[in-house]
């Protein structure tokens, strides 16, 4: 399988997708949002743009199943998947603002073959293979040399739904907000994972996550020099519903940090 070759072809549907969402953007009807659960919405862009990415990827690599947000097609029970959000940050879409991510990622079994994130707004695409390096637009990136979280950028979100673990996440995000240049939230895991690998943040970490909010980010992020775990540092990231993502550098002291809080919480 020529990755390389495949992930130029993915990278032509996210952009395609990506497209069709910044066009019907400027004449997007609010009224027409269904809501899924409490905070969490779909749009008639969400479900377009994944059928046009199902339509596309199953002619790249026909013997994939997919497992997308939206339900379009079915999953292999191991070997080929495609991981697919249309629109990773719908409320940003629907409210206007940014930013949105198309995120694709390929999947042989448990293994990422391939992830590319494309954001809408500012057309930046992000892409890797699990054999080459990451890429920003054609452009190589990696992450940052910050050592230290006193001097670290961090990303977060919110959860929308499960909010059991809602205490300790509340004081991970006052020890970040106290002892880091600041924290974030930007409303897009994918794009919070991208921005990681090119070094804009320093590490991310959010909990409540699902397997098409996170797969193609973290293998970017791995490929350019970053570390991917779940909290306990586990590689339990992509379908375990919690993930964190660094510079190696970093690394060490923020998985401390974080485990400490939430498992500490979890078991009291």
């Amino acid at each position: 399988m020529k990755l390389e070759l495949i992930c130029e072809q993915v990278v032509t549907e996210a952009k395609k997708a990506g497209s069709f969402a910044m066009e019907q953007r400027a004449n997007f009807n609010i009224n027409k949002v269904e809501v899924k659960g409490k905070h969490n919405f779909v749009s008639y862009v969400d479900r377009t743009c994944e059928a046009m990415l199902v339509d596309g990827l199953s002619k790249i690599v026909p013997q994939a199943g997919f497992i997308a947000e939206e339900g379009t097609g079915k999953p292999n029970k191991g070997g080929l998947n495609w991981v697919v959000d249309p629109l990773d940050g719908t409320t940003n879409y629907i409210h206007g603002i940014s930013p949105f991510a198309v995120s694709i990622a390929l999947m042989d079994d448990q293994k990422l073959l391939l992830g590319v994130v494309y954001e809408a707004n500012l057309k930046e695409c992000f892409w890797a293979t699990a054999d080459s390096q990451a890429y920003l637009n054609g452009a190589p990136i990696k992450v940052s040399e910050t050592g230290k979280v006193n001097d670290a950028l961090v990303a977060t979100g919110f959860p929308y739904y499960d909010y059991s673990r809602i205490n300790p996440f509340f004081q991970t995000m006052e020890y970040f907000m106290r002892n880091s240049h600041g924290l974030r939230r930007l409303g897009s895991a994918a794009t919070d994972l991208v921005y990681v690998a090119c070094g804009r943040f320093d590490a991310f970490y959010e909990y409540g996550l699902s397997p098409w909010d996170v797969a193609a980010g973290a293998l970017i992020v791995e490929r350019a020099g970053g570390r991917v775990c779940d909290f306990k540092r586990g590689n339990d990231f992509i379908f375990g519903g919690e993930i964190m993502a660094t510079n190696s550098s970093l690394y060490g002291e923020f998985a401390d940090i974080l485990n400490g809080m939430m498992s500490k919480s979890q078991s009291e």
